[in-house]
């Protein structure tokens, strides 16, 4: 009984951390899919869905005049304004997409366009919290931290999560990859990739005083002392994680160091790719990814860089210009490779933008006549990869782009249909903490089986 005890523990999610094994260790999903890995590129801030993926003639037609439909909106607002980006058809698909992505364009038959996105508030923090978390307001554990505890990490001298952002952090800053209630082992790693050189990127990744012999004999010597306290203590998950991270850290002495140079890529692919700090950065996460880590997660910037209330021809199309080159780039080197099956890419921010101009109001603009406002109402996200049926759309807004009304998906729908794509039914993906079994998508989710190959 015991013998087939240890046996089963191999197959479930979480069991190798009760038996006292390496909770990151490679785990099984419930049924065999293609997805092994995620890159989560998060446009944080709130890219406008009608001027990137969600063309919408009719603001065209009414650009400077009132629209015959009442919106709900967190600032005020004034008249329709039209894109000021052109749209085009790309691939087989004829899918059309903004001239800001004419890269993602060529490879738009790998990917699946969800335009019926909607979320619960027009607030940044709450939003960014309900897409990486699943709960608007209360600290719950990362998509990053379910999908490690659930399925581990096929390599143990890297991090199985990685969260890189240039400059600092996003709004509500760690908690976007934090592992909530989840044993600290699965939260997330910050990485500052405004940095170039191995050493800024992470701090302490090389010792120059102690040899690698005796640094062995002295992490031995510190967890043998860990280990003895844990068997005392009921195996506690914060000392587990302490015993984890130090063996992770000097691990990663030995890899970390090539996963990150982006030097030693050839210089044509460096070159497609591009130049920007938002290229460099993708294209660590495909040289991660390609090691066998788990969930990357990269952000634009610090704070909310797409949060565009004026001035936004201007600066969507400096953002874009900073990482449509390296998108596009990823999705053609990811198939070239043989990856792309097994890599699920998704793209998107916490909510879109209003159809209609912001009018100036204190705090909110600089008194320029020519952003847009949050909404929640309706936006985009796109995935690739994965096992994701490529050259679809999904859903739509309605005419003007306000408000997801063909079959709208929620947050929690994409959460449900993320894990379905990585082997799981989004119900048994659970932790039991505080007397209840929590999930990702807590008592919601759909799967939308539509953008599944």
């Amino acid at each position: 009984m015991g013998l087939g005890a240890i046996g089963l523990a191999g197959l479930l999610p979480g069991a190798q951390a009760a038996v006292g094994m390496n909770p990151m260790l490679a785990k099984r999903s419930q049924f065999q899919v293609k997805a092994k890995h995620i890159i989560h590129l998060f446009m944080n801030g709130g890219p406008s869905h009608v001027d990137t993926f969600d063309p919408k003639p009719m603001l065209t037609k009414y650009d400077g005049q009132s629209l015959p439909i009442q919106l709900r909106t967190e600032r005020k607002t004034g008249v329709a304004m039209k894109s000021p980006f052109s749209f085009k058809p790309y691939g087989q698909s004829g899918i059309e997409v903004s001239e800001l992505f004419p890269h993602v364009g060529e490879m738009i038959d790998e990917v699946a366009v969800i335009r019926s996105m909607h979320a619960n508030v027009p607030n940044h923090e709450p939003s960014l919290m309900l897409m990486n978390c699943g709960a608007n307001t209360l600290v719950r554990p990362a998509m990053g931290a379910w999908l490690t505890y659930g399925l581990g990490t096929e390599n143990q001298n890297l991090p199985g999560f990685i969260a890189m952002c240039p400059g600092g952090l996003p709004i509500k800053g760690a908690q976007n990859w934090g592992a909530g209630f989840l044993p600290g082992t699965y939260q997330g790693t910050y990485i500052n990739t405004r940095h170039s050189k191995i050493d800024d990127l992470i701090q302490n990744i090389r010792n120059t005083q102690v040899p690698a012999a005796e640094q062995r004999r002295q992490i031995d010597l510190l967890q043998e002392m860990n280990k003895r306290h844990l068997a005392e203590r009921s195996r506690d998950a914060a000392l587990e994680a302490r015993i984890h991270s130090f063996e992770l850290a000097y691990r990663m002495q030995m890899e970390a160091s090539d996963a990150f140079d982006i030097s030693r890529e050839p210089e044509h692919i460096r070159k497609m790719y591009g130049n920007t700090v938002q290229a460099k950065q993708i294209l660590m996460a495909r040289r991660l990814v390609e090691r066998g880590v788990r969930y990357v997660q990269l952000y634009h910037g610090e704070g909310q860089p797409w949060d565009n209330h004026d001035d936004l021809e201007k600066n969507h199309r400096k953002l874009a210009g900073e990482c449509s080159q390296a998108i596009g780039a990823l999705l053609r080197d990811l198939k070239q490779r043989g990856l792309l099956d097994e890599t699920l890419v998704i793209w998107g921010g916490e909510f879109g933008r209003t159809p209609v101009v912001e009018l100036p109001t204190v705090g909110a603009n600089k008194g320029r006549i020519n952003g847009r406002d949050h909404n929640h109402y309706g936006f985009t996200v796109w995935m690739a990869g994965g096992g994701v049926k490529g050259g679809t759309v999904y859903g739509a807004t309605d005419e003007f782009g306000f408000k997801a009304e063909e079959n709208p998906v929620h947050v929690h729908d994409l959460h449900a249909t993320i894990l379905e794509l990585m082997g799981f039914e989004h119900t048994e993906l659970t932790y039991r903490y505080a007397g209840r079994d929590f999930r990702l998508t807590d008592v919601e989710g759909k799967v939308v089986r539509d953008i599944i190959a």
